[in-house]
């Protein structure tokens, strides 16, 4: 224990205070709970729960799961399993989110102009058209032909939290290269759910939805900041939309794109300048009750997976080789030669501070599918001899994917500063 002289003046033991070791414990503490690595690792202990529930208790899991809930009253009632609730209705809301992130990377980020956006929207279209070649080569005209769409899908929670972990051993444009990616994938998986996974449609219900978004829009160009008109007229897109037959999710992204992305004025009287843009307050929101609240009770309800004794069998099924081989060697090869492609023709340039090797380990970590590919699989399948190899595939190709891109990132150089 030191010796000096106390707050009164007296000599002797002097105990050091613990303000400073506290602050910065809570500070730790605080940004690790605001990155992106928390929400990974609930996500993670969501579907290893799934898996585990799936198993010691099968029967508990799909009564659970299957329980029918009927909100609102006859003829305007909606009567569905939870499982479809979760999938349909709060998955709107992580499609919403989903919608206000590539708004806001179109309007003032990385998508903003051509030359920032052109390598990672070439990256994301190469790390989606791959994964779906090489799925549809072993499975065409088998019954899993419909499930091309599901290797396409990263997940961006999943890979940028992978990515946090590894903290400064990573440069920062590569984050930002990631989360473009991602982003841009986002909006390839909306396009391919809303084309190519709709059942079929209700043209009144279209004609509905389709002049409820136009009054959003009127309400956005008139400059209306309060976000209870949204609200309302959001809710009555997502009903007409389920109804129309195409993805109710898809309303999510829909929605999104009619939020004002500029600033508004200030609703308190007697202050002067602007409030931050609506678009902006619901993204961070949002943000925390999606990543700690939806995205693992999705999660839970949807990744429970029966390991039986024929698991060696199953993920030799062409549907799970499809998936697993699409999201871990697809992703990888398709991110890469469009990358290199375009950078060795001059139209595009290589992060900064990047080299290949780490430009490699983040094409790996977009192999990660997890929610966005689970949640096309359920689109894709109906029934389980279908439905669980693809959901096997996704596991197993995002748990491989993370692996080895961890392991290349850990071991790539540090980059240099300048």
């Amino acid at each position: 224990m030191p010796r000096g002289i106390d707050d009164h003046g007296n000599a002797g033991l002097v105990v050091p205070r613990p303000t400073t070791a506290i602050r910065r414990t809570v500070q730790a503490g605080t940004a690790f709970l605001e990155g992106e690595a928390p929400s990974g690792i609930l996500l993670m202990a969501a579907a290893a729960a799934a898996v585990i529930w799936a198993n010691v208790g099968p029967d508990s899991y799909n009564a659970l799961f299957q329980t029918r809930l009927s909100v609102g009253v006859a003829p305007l009632a909606l009567s569905k399993p939870l499982v479809l609730w979760i999938n349909d209705g709060l998955m709107a809301i992580f499609f919403f989110l989903v919608g206000l992130e590539i708004k806001r990377e179109i309007v003032r980020g990385q998508l903003a102009s051509v030359r920032q956006a052109l390598l990672p929207v070439v990256a994301a279209a190469g790390g989606m058209v791959a994964p779906a070649a090489i799925y549809a080569l072993l499975n065409v005209g088998g019954p899993g032909a419909r499930g091309w769409g599901i290797p396409m899908a990263t997940d961006i929670a999943f890979a940028l939290g992978a990515l946090a972990l590894l903290g400064k051993r990573v440069a920062p444009s590569l984050r930002v290269f990631l989360t473009a990616v991602a982003i841009a994938d986002d909006l390839g998986a909306v396009a391919v759910i809303a084309i190519f996974y709709t059942s079929d449609l209700s043209w009144p219900a279209l004609a509905v939805a389709a002049m409820l978004l136009a009054m959003l829009f009127i309400t956005a160009r008139n400059s209306i900041h309060h976000p209870l008109p949204y609200v309302v007229l959001g809710v009555a897109v997502w009903i007409a939309v389920l109804k129309s037959g195409v993805h109710a999710t898809v309303a999510g992204v829909l929605l999104a794109f009619t939020i004002p992305a500029s600033r508004g004025p200030r609703p308190t009287a007697g202050r002067h300048g602007q409030q931050q843009p609506l678009l902006d307050r619901l993204e961070h929101g949002l943000e925390p009750w999606v990543a700690f609240g939806i995205m693992p009770i999705f999660a839970l309800a949807n990744a429970g997976v029966r390991v039986s004794s024929e698991l060696a069998a199953s993920l030799v099924d062409p549907i799970a080789l499809g998936v697993m081989l699409g999201l871990f060697v697809g992703k990888q090869v398709g991110i890469v030669a469009s990358c290199w492609a375009l950078i060795r023709s001059g139209l595009g340039s290589m992060p900064s501070q990047a080299t290949w090797r780490q430009l490699y380990g983040v094409a790996l970590l977009c192999g990660i599918g997890f929610t966005m590919s689970l949640f096309i699989a359920t689109l894709a399948f109906e029934h389980g001899d279908t439905l669980t190899p693809a959901k096997i595939g996704v596991l197993t190709g995002s748990l491989i994917s993370g692996i080895v891109g961890y392991s290349v990132l850990a071991r790539a150089r540090r980059p240099v500063v300048e």
